[in-house]
């Protein structure tokens, strides 16, 4: 923080704890005394049991309140916010995944679009200094342009995960307008680390890898034309979210700001997978190479993703810079040990 007495004897409510970035944000936060006030649902989208681990290392630190609710429970957000008076609110709770929301779209407007609109609410009522919450990479849709920035067209969503996040977008603008709420969205681009989300690609590669199965790959084996991506490794992600906390939307217009959060440095997947299988022979002490299947790419998917971190940089002189090398090594590490394979 840039001035870490004043958000010390704050208090901070942090929605989806038990997740991969809301985990790691409030652990980064506990770390320095803050109080954290986590809530989430524990739904069972991915292994409940690591969301349970998280949870566990959370809850050895004094400062730290859990509260097992669901955001689209307007009542019970209210009711939080009015006990427990937060200064700052970082909303990362959400129904994730790309290819999910083609089959379970139900899950998406309940979480994403009404579970917003009663943060929105609880943060209009009971008024905070900076609202932070995720929005996603998935908003540039199937944008040519690249590197992708905040400014572009991003009225063309190719999934329903992606527009509840425009949506997002979008709400937290009037709601800024309308009620003076000052608000920071963020556009991650493909988050990954140890204790990640075991639906995202790198995890469930190993996790396929280590069942003794082809992993699927969704670029029709064109390695000419391989999807990029920019992979950004989850300290990254909270060293952004905790400069940008302290630091709202100033200024007469709309407090209402979006950010980039990527590495700037798309890969090619399939040398995030050769990565990836060198990582995991590091971490193994024996050669591994995974099958590979290759498949046509799938509805809803977007053939790159490419941030352009100018804004954040300027913002608070921060941008993401670990190396895919550097960071799927520290992934198979835990992975390794977490699930003791050999």
């Amino acid at each position: 923080m840039n001035d870490k007495s004043l958000h010390l004897k704050k208090v901070y409510v942090i929605t989806g704890v038990a997740g991969f970035i809301g985990y790691y944000v409030s652990k980064k936060l506990l770390e320095q005394g803050c109080k954290v006030i986590g809530v989430d649902n524990i739904n069972d989208y991915y292994d409940v049991n690591l969301k349970q681990a998280r949870l566990e290392q959370l809850q050895t630190f004094e400062q730290f309140t859990f509260l097992k609710q669901d955001i689209s429970d307007k009542a019970e957000m209210l009711h939080i916010f009015e006990e427990y008076k937060p200064s700052f609110v970082v909303h990362l709770a959400a129904q994730a995944g790309v290819r999910y929301s083609i089959e379970n779209p139900d899950a998406y407007i309940q979480s994403n679009i009404i579970g917003f609109y009663n943060i929105l609410e609880a943060c209009r009522h009971h008024p905070v200094e900076h609202l932070v919450y995720a929005s996603s990479s998935s908003v540039y849709g199937a944008n040519k342009k690249v590197p992708f920035e905040e400014t572009d067209f991003v009225d063309n969503p190719v999934s329903l995960y992606a527009s509840t996040k425009k949506s997002n977008e979008l709400m937290a603008h009037t709601y800024s307008h309308l009620y003076n709420i000052p608000a920071t969205g963020l556009r991650f681009f493909t988050v990954y680390g140890p204790m990640g989300r075991p639906d995202m690609a790198y995890f469930g590669f190993t996790d396929q890898h280590f069942a003794g199965k082809p992993i699927k790959i969704f670029n029709n084996g064109d390695f000419k034309n391989d999807l990029y991506r920019d992979f950004t490794y989850i300290d990254d992600i909270v060293e952004g979210i905790e400069r940008l906390i302290s630091q709202p939307p100033k200024g007469d217009g709309v407090q209402h700001k979006v950010f980039n959060i990527g590495n700037n440095n798309p890969e090619k997947l399939m040398v995030f997978i050769e990565t990836l299988e060198q990582a995991l022979s590091q971490s193994l002490g024996r050669e591994v190479v995974f099958k590979k299947s290759f498949e046509p790419i799938k509805p809803g998917d977007v053939p790159a993703t490419y941030a352009s971190t100018d804004l954040l940089k300027e913002a608070v002189e921060f941008k993401p810079k670990t190396s895919i090398q550097d960071g799927l090594q520290k992934f198979t590490d835990w992975y390794v040990g977490y699930y003791g394979v050999k």
